[in-house]
């Protein structure tokens, strides 16, 4: 069944997800339901993705990532609800679907007797590409993807990484309106990974990505929305930076002094404007917090001065996308919550 305990925060997150009528949503998801039995692996999702707009979507294992995706990819139906590709259903009408999506899963759908010349080909006259139009996007292709030094190779013969650089230039080949990506990056190296990351930030505005990750950074750096989904329900829908808004209590400051004195909490506690402080992860480090919307940072500063303490560095904390997930994700009770990063 569904993973039950969502946290009030999360639930009051997802239903104030707002509909924007203004904007004709490339992909539509609503309300769809995958029930196995009398297991639900997801439970009345609802998102939208804008033509141009690269989404991630987020979730621990087990969350329905894979599940909605193979919904999309019109692999399987939906038990209830409606999913939308371009205008078409993708229960009713999963030709018109699979005509414009590029689908790379997670384990790259090559064939390793095949060079990747041959593999290309092949995929293109699958999808009804012939003469010089197959010529022309596979060369594209494969300058896209850096593959010209192993088109002529057996992708058996490839490493890792090149074989996923295949399967994303399978996905690529016919210039989809679409392109749903499963973990693009697996397998690559920091150099090709950046290549990817700035890749897919080059398909925004023509193509629009639903991009499933495990990699946070990943998502902040290519994605300008985030969807997060745990237990088979959307529990969260926003950019990185309004998700950690929303789910900020306070302000966070960390301090590191030089020569603390042994109530240096008690006299920082004393500034106006201070809730609590507390020992931070090293000798003379300090966590201050206050009030949301303060920013005290000058405050500090000029008591610390004034004390001689021996100021050695002041720096504002913030959530990152990890922490929102933690934080989202973390159904059991007794977990502890995350502690928001420094930045």
């Amino acid at each position: 069944m569904v993973a039950r305990g969502l946290s009030e925060t999360a639930i009051a997150i997802a239903s104030s997800i707002l509909v924007r009528p203004d904007i004709t949503p490339m992909i539509d998801v609503q309300h769809i339901t995958k029930r196995y039995g009398h297991h639900t692996a997801i439970d009345r999702v609802t998102f939208s993705v804008a033509k141009g707009e690269v989404l991630a979507f987020l979730g621990p294992n087990g969350a329905g990532k894979t599940t909605t995706m193979r919904i999309l990819t019109c692999f399987m139906p939906a038990t209830e609800g409606t999913a939308r590709v371009a205008g078409f259903d993708c229960a009713a009408q999963p030709m018109e679907v699979k005509r414009r999506i590029g689908y790379l899963p997670e384990t790259p759908p090559v064939y390793q007797e095949l060079t990747v010349t041959e593999y290309l080909t092949f995929v293109g006259r699958l999808r009804g590409m012939t003469g010089p139009n197959l010529t022309s996007a596979m060369d594209q292709s494969i300058g896209r993807l850096e593959l010209g030094s192993v088109r002529h190779r057996l992708i058996g013969n490839l490493s890792r990484g090149y074989r996923q650089r295949v399967g994303l230039a399978q996905a690529l080949l016919h210039d989809p309106p679409v392109l749903i990506l499963d973990e693009p990056t697996v397998g690559l190296d920091p150099k090709q990974i950046i290549e990817i990351r700035e890749l897919i930030k080059s398909l925004a505005g023509s193509h629009s990505v639903i991009l499933s990750t495990h990699i946070l950074p990943e998502a902040t750096a290519v994605c300008q929305r985030v969807v997060i989904i745990s237990g088979g329900r959307i529990v969260a829908e926003d950019t990185p930076e309004q998700l950690s808004a929303r789910l900020r209590q306070s302000e966070k400051i960390s301090v590191t002094l030089k020569s603390p004195p042994p109530d240096c909490e008690t006299k920082l506690r004393a500034i106006p404007g201070i809730l609590n402080v507390f020992q931070g992860p090293s000798n003379g480090t300090f966590i201050i917090e206050c009030a949301l919307g303060r920013d005290l940072r000058d405050d500090i500063a000029r008591y610390i001065v004034a004390n001689q303490w021996g100021l050695l560095e002041l720096r504002t904390i913030s959530m990152t996308l990890e922490d929102v997930f933690l934080r989202l994700t973390r159904h059991e009770e007794g977990l502890p919550q995350p502690v928001e990063a420094a930045s």
